[in-house]
């Protein structure tokens, strides 16, 4: 499974129903609204690379509201049990 980060910039008058329709969207497994410089990150999980760009550039970037995406790729995930599991070795 491959995770993609996407920062979304959306147009203000729309915040909310560009949240939901990207929440809506295939793959999307999950959107904040944040503050800071990017208004949506929306998390992405799918099987390979190419489906993030059907994703990211065939669905997202088409969505009414969305102005512009700039996206992550996660190479691995940290837990906190992970890493106070790595502190732990040896104890």
């Amino acid at each position: 499974m491959i995770t993609a980060i996407v920062m979304i910039q959306a147009e203000n008058a729309v915040i909310p129903e560009t949240a939901q329709a990207v929440a809506d969207t295939k793959g999307v497994t999950e959107v904040y609204s944040c503050a800071g410089d990017v208004d949506l990150i929306a998390i992405v999980r799918v099987r390979d690379h190419e489906e993030i760009a059907e994703v990211v550039t065939g669905r997202i970037d088409k969505t009414p509201g969305v102005a512009r995406t700039t996206t992550h790729i996660a190479f691995k995930s940290y837990s906190r049990a992970d890493i106070e599991a790595g502190f732990s070795l040896g104890e």
